[in-house]
């Protein structure tokens, strides 16, 4: 009887990120893999590539397994193959947000010891700029990038990385504090693939996605990098543009797309005519994540896309897909973010560690084989989100008779006012259904008499207007007394992080008004 401490089989072939590309590339050379603003490259060219940066890593940089390398850019073709090239000689990527700040990216290039930073040209300066602790060599994208693989042997890699090895580093937000890195691995993003595939039933050879999410968000690339696994097509968009995003679905025909909720409410916000100029209806899955989708906009979505195609899907960077609302349970299931992804399980977990009551709120706890491998060089903040092989991402939830999942709020978020526990998205749910609303963000900042008093700070629509007592009085229709904002104030657009997250630290720091303030 085998154990796991058995050698593999002589039969047994590792599951890496470039796997799928290299079956793809073998069966369907010369089809069209990738496209972004109109270069494409085929199965044959993109795995050329792939190994050409493997090689070069290897030979010209002399970085050898178990090192790192880091991304800094935009969404562009070569992220593709520079992350799957790199990671398929068992060296992992680091990657930072081309928003960041020199001294940001410096020090998450640092944290990450990489040893090589390949480098936009649009950022080319701003990477010369400081002085990197680790990195040997900058290499830039739309520079010395060509002509440095040009040099490189097309041979492919004589043996494959470890499956449960590193293959990228996407650094978190920090919207509580330091990014960092979060190590996944080939195993764990590749198991995540044909999961995807089983449950959003889009991710054949003949589908097309399109992707405008940022690679170097853990959703991002996933969403980029599983079409093409599975041989099919991905034209990746440079930026967010919501009247391109509808022209690019009607011109490629795509079946699959994956948006954060901010995107839906710009394409909504170019109004029932630019649906009318484009037509959406090849459509098979809409993925939504990053950040709860108010159940206003999934009507929107129901009413402009159909109503076989949405997907609200809760996880994490660290946890990775979690759980998921299928279509039928959109309208049915208000505030719902579904069942457990498959492999997954799921607990709720009351203050005293036992299992919430159905109803009752708990901490969400996950464990699935999709799981990070750990926090980069962070041991004591790996042991804080895990307990006993579980993870939390310190999401409170609840869940119904049927199974399905809610997410209440962030544990961090809750407000605790006059010794009763709040939980703000309940407000900005009743907030979001307001005609004049477009967004809405509800914090707690310090009271002498409630302890946390209760804000909502809101972003009115163009060319409409309410006032603080309309929308008090709104929220009283639907809401105990308690919960009604003690205060409102209005701001042109709420702070968000690139994967779409509203930044309610910044919030606070910036509301957190005096007592007599109300």
């Amino acid at each position: 009887m085998a154990t796991a401490d058995d050698p593999p089989p002589s039969t047994f072939r590792p599951l890496t990120i470039d796997l799928g590309v290299r079956s793809a590339a073998r069966h369907t050379p010369d089809k069209v893999a990738l496209r972004e603003s109109g270069r494409d490259l085929t199965y044959r060219r993109l795995i050329e590539r792939i190994d050409r940066v493997g090689n070069a890593a290897v030979a010209d940089l002399g970085l050898r397994p178990g090192e790192h390398g880091a991304i800094l850019a935009p969404n562009c073709l070569e992220y593709i193959e520079i992350v799957c090239g790199l990671a398929s000689r068992a060296i992992a990527v680091a990657m930072p947000s081309p928003r960041l700040k020199p001294s940001e990216f410096t020090a998450i290039c640092d944290d990450s010891q990489a040893r090589v930073l390949f480098v936009h040209r649009s950022l080319e300066e701003a990477a010369r700029s400081v002085k990197f602790a680790s990195v040997e060599r900058i290499i830039v994208i739309g520079g010395d990038y060509e002509e440095w693989i040009a040099r490189s042997s097309l041979a492919a890699p004589d043996r494959s990385p470890a499956e449960w090895s590193t293959f990228a580093i996407p650094y978190t937000a920090g919207t509580t504090g330091q990014p960092k890195g979060v190590m996944l691995s080939h195993r764990a993003r590749t198991l995540t693939f044909f999961a995807m595939g089983v449950e959003y039933g889009c991710y054949s050879p003949e589908d097309r996605a399109i992707a405008t999410a940022p690679l170097y968000h853990g959703a991002g690339f996933a969403f980029a990098m599983a079409p093409i696994y599975f041989g099919g097509f991905c034209e990746i968009l440079p930026r967010f543009d919501p009247e391109l995003i509808l022209s690019k679905i009607a011109q490629t025909r795509a079946t699959n797309i994956f948006m954060v909720p901010t995107y839906f409410h710009a394409i909504f916000a170019l109004g029932g005519a630019a649906f009318e100029r484009h037509g959406v209806r090849t459509l098979k899955a809409i993925i939504s994540n990053a950040a709860p989708l108010p159940q206003a906009t999934k009507e929107l979505i129901v009413e402009h896309f159909g109503d076989a195609v949405l997907h609200e899907t809760y996880g994490s960077t660290e946890g990775g897909i979690v759980t998921n609302l299928r279509p039928p349970d959109q309208l049915r299931k208000s505030g719902c973010v579904g069942l457990p992804f498959a492999c997954t399980e799921v607990r709720l977990l009351d203050e005293n560690g036992g299992e919430a009551a159905i109803g009752e709120v708990g901490e969400l706890f996950m464990r699935s084989p999709y799981l990070f491998n750990g926090y980069w060089n962070r041991p004591q903040e790996t042991a804080a989100v895990m307990r006993e092989g579980w993870f939390s991402a310190g999401d409170l939830g609840r869940r119904d008779d049927e199974g399905y999942v809610y997410l209440v709020d962030r544990k961090d978020d809750m407000i605790i006012s006059g010794g009763i526990n709040v939980y703000p998205r309940e407000i900005e749910e009743v907030l979001f259904h307001h005609p004049a609303v477009r967004e809405a963000a509800v914090i707690g900042v310090p009271d002498s008499y409630w302890g946390k008093r209760i804000m909502a700070i809101v972003a009115v629509r163009e060319e409409m207007t309410v006032s603080a007592g309309e929308l008090a009085e709104y929220c009283r229709q639907s809401l105990a007394g308690y919960k009604i904002p003690k205060t409102i104030r209005f701001i042109d657009a709420l702070p968000r992080n690139a994967a779409g997250k509203v930044l309610k630290t910044d919030l606070r720091d910036r509301f957190s008004a005096p007592d007599d303030d109300r």
